[in-house]
């Protein structure tokens, strides 16, 4: 599973700083497996797993998704992005969303935002 405590802040945080109101939905964010995340990296994936069920966008299928959300809607670096990266390019993933400090000499294609906003915006206009 997935904490509920996060799952309430991540919502608080898109509506507060993106605009975008889950209130009248019914939300579940589900991890495969009976894993148990609770590594703040995982923030983005959720919040753009939730983005991509309310808009029905895909997200792409070769994409791996990475970062802290804080409070003020910022993305945050996240620990071994060098790392993760290239764990992601030798398990097939050709790209990445994650924070702007991971673009640097990444060995996959990488959308890296400052912001959620940004990355939702991103989002909406990805083909």
């Amino acid at each position: 599973g997935w904490d509920s405590g996060r799952l309430a802040m991540l919502l608080a945080v898109l509506e507060a700083r993106c605009g975008v109101g889950f209130g009248q939905k019914d939300v579940y964010l589900n991890v495969a497996g009976g894993l148990k995340i609770n590594e703040p990296a995982a923030d983005l994936a959720a919040a753009m797993a939730l983005m991509s069920s309310l808009l029905d966008i895909a997200l792409p299928k070769d994409c791996v998704v990475f970062g802290e959300i804080s409070l003020s809607g910022d993305i945050r670096s996240v620990s071994r992005m060098d790392s993760r990266l290239k764990e992601a390019l030798k398990l097939g993933f050709g790209s990445a969303i994650a924070p702007k400090a991971a673009a640097d000499n990444a060995p996959v294609s990488v959308k890296a935002y400052d912001y959620l906003l940004e990355a939702i915006k991103g989002l909406e206009t990805t083909d």
